[in-house]
């Protein structure tokens, strides 16, 4: 069953990834760069500070930034502990999937730490927000960069989907653990 799985994900892996020519490929080398999004980060820090003052703003940005660095670890622990190569690894397909600038990524994939952290960051936020339009935009922007990472040839769609779950589920507790805070403080 597991090996099936595998299979299947290396199919829709290969049908994901292709050559898009030098556009596509620069802009999703441009779409997974950590420093590009920054200006959409203080965007997400401006709409809440107009939505709830500094002081609430500030401890969001604090549980947020909490959610990303437990993803971060969390996408590394299964790295580190139930390793699977990358599709540029893997030795079956490497020499079908298509790269961009000679980046191969590490060894493992596992989880998308990618995937992860724009799902903890679209999920906290949109809660927070609370606007059609934004969630629309969030979750697309969530959703182009992480399939970068297939483009990219460096995650196959389980690996972005385990991100994207991860992702989800700390959003969710970081959330909560906001909430309560912000309750406690209020009283």
């Amino acid at each position: 069953m597991l090996n099936e799985l595998l299979h299947l994900d290396q199919e829709l892996f290969l049908a994901l990834n292709f050559d898009g020519g030098l556009f596509a490929d620069r802009l999703f080398w441009l779409a997974s760069g950590k420093l590009t999004w920054v200006p959409l980060y203080l965007l997400i820090i401006c709409l809440l500070w107009r939505r709830y003052g500094w002081k609430q703003t500030l401890l969001a940005v604090v549980f947020m930034a909490l959610s990303v660095v437990c993803v971060d670890q969390i996408a590394n622990f299964f790295k580190t502990f139930t390793p699977k190569f990358r599709p540029t690894h893997t030795e079956a397909i490497a020499e079908l999937v298509h790269t961009v600038n000679g980046y191969r990524g590490g060894l493992y994939g596992t989880v998308s730490a990618h995937a992860a952290t724009l799902f903890s960051i679209a999920v906290f936020s949109l809660a927070l927000i609370r606007s059609r339009v934004y969630t629309i935009c969030i979750l697309l922007w969530a959703l182009f960069v992480s399939y970068s990472r297939i483009y990219l040839g460096v995650h196959f769609p389980m690996d972005i989907i385990l991100g994207m779950i991860l992702g989800v589920l700390m959003a969710v507790i970081a959330l909560k653990l906001y909430r309560k805070t912000i309750n406690y403080l209020e009283r």
